[in-house]
């Protein structure tokens, strides 16, 4: 186990020193990656040798790379036709969002090495990614239902996997995907047969036990941080009542000047309201939330990405997997129900290195989830108090009516069923 620092999120260990192939050098050079963070660092050379790993670190931390670095060296260096057009590495991702980073950090670092790469997640492309899957890829990067959709049509085979990986194991569990999970596993060659690699925010008994289950007798490796959180993150916390939530979100931001800030609330219908009122105050954002179709989403998170919109509104739907540099504050507008979404959340900033802010609202609704909160990062979050000047008035915009153009009737059973117009088709 290796204790990591986070004001100094990279090792003396350069890739120059490790056992990669020339392209992959020449890719990571380009991306301008010299050194390795504590996680590469550690688990690199065991994988690099064709152990299978399982590793734990904070988000943020460069666990992508990781991963992503042996599978090149290893299709690299195993040439092989016998596979046909079906891919060779398989990455399971727990949402879409993680997968296409994967895909983007994948097309960067492996520039130079000629392999294909294959996306298969939901809500966009159906036939365009079917297509590129039986072109055939070296690489399939994906979601657990999609990737299980297209297997099950015959679109490609995982009987020709070499190196399995699965990202964010916890962030499975807590999605329902283990049984998803399992059903794609057992249809790639014997654990043996393939390397396979796990890598997780937490390895608790449940991610253990899944390894164990999957895995050839994996070697456990941890950076554990001395904080759950990111030391250089400054964090506060207000006591707003409801009403005062949106005045001091905008009091706030306006105080910041200059920034590049996510808020994140509990629901959709929050994070619509919030999104509006910025924006009827002057303050451009974009709003993520799973009401928002996926084309539209990797669009808006684009431009967030790009520095275009200064501020982005999210559900939970963002707070893993998304590698955005440079955001400075991040805002719980809703405290989170749940302890670990508060460290996810917050580790949208400070990352590898650079310092941010993390602003809760402990609020009439969600302030009873604090104490839980402060137990599992294992200190009282300082208080913050809000004067006139953080209280402004605000524009505070129209609720859109709700389409009433849907009319239901009752049959027989007093089930719902929608009116048809007269002479419409059954």
């Amino acid at each position: 186990m290796t204790k990591s620092n986070s004001s100094n999120p990279l090792t003396d260990v350069a890739f120059s020193t490790l056992n990669l192939d020339t392209r992959i050098i020449t890719g990571l050079e380009q991306a301008k990656f010299t050194h390795c963070t504590p996680i590469q660092a550690l688990t690199l050379p065991p994988a690099l040798d064709g152990d299978d790993v399982a590793g734990q670190a904070q988000t943020g931390t460069g666990k992508t790379a990781a991963f992503l670095l042996v599978i090149f060296n290893q299709l690299l260096k195993q040439k092989s036709d016998r596979h046909g057009t079906n891919p060779r590495s398989l990455i399971v991702a727990p949402t879409r969002e993680l997968a296409l980073q994967i895909h983007r950090d994948a097309l960067l670092l492996g520039a130079e090495t000629g392999l294909k790469m294959g996306l298969a997640y939901g809500g966009i492309d159906y036939e365009k990614q079917r297509q590129t899957l039986r072109n055939g890829v070296d690489i399939l990067i994906g979601t657990p239902g999609r990737l299980i959709d297209y297997l099950k049509q015959k679109v490609y085979s995982l009987r020709y996997i070499e190196v399995a990986v699965l990202d964010e194991a916890d962030r499975m569990f807590d999605l329902g995907f283990i049984s998803d999970i399992r059903f794609l596993l057992r249809r790639t060659p014997r654990p043996e047969e393939r390397q396979s690699l796990l890598f997780s925010a937490t390895l608790s008994h449940r991610v253990m036990e899944l390894a164990y289950e999957h895995m050839n007798n994996p070697e456990t490796m941890k950076v554990e941080a001395e904080n759950v959180t990111v030391d250089l993150v400054e964090q506060k916390v207000f006591y707003p009542a409801n009403e005062e939530k949106l005045p001091l979100l905008i009091g706030l931001m306006r105080s910041l000047g200059e920034s590049h800030s996510m808020v994140f609330t509990n629901t959709r219908a929050a994070a619509d309201r919030v999104g509006r009122t910025l924006s009827a105050n002057g303050i451009q954002s974009a709003v993520i939330s799973g009401r928002v179709r996926q084309e539209t989403r990797q669009k808006l998170l684009k431009r967030f990405h790009d520095g275009q919109v200064p501020v982005l509104v999210a559900t939970d739907v963002a707070a893993r997997g998304l590698h955005i540099p440079d955001v400075t504050h991040v805002f719980n507008f809703d405290l989170p129900q749940d302890a670990p979404d508060y460290v996810h959340r917050i580790g949208r900033t400070a990352r590898l290195g650079a310092k941010g802010d993390a602003i809760s609202f402990a609020c009439e609704d969600y302030a009873f989830h604090l104490p839980e909160i402060e137990e599992y990062v294992g200190y009282s979050i300082p208080t913050a108090s809000a004067g006139a000047e953080l209280m402004p008035e605000i524009i505070i915009p129209p609720t859109p009516k709700r389409n009433k153009s849907r009319k239901f009737s009752h049959n027989k059973r007093g089930q719902k069923s929608h009116y048809r117009n007269k002479g419409a088709k059954r």
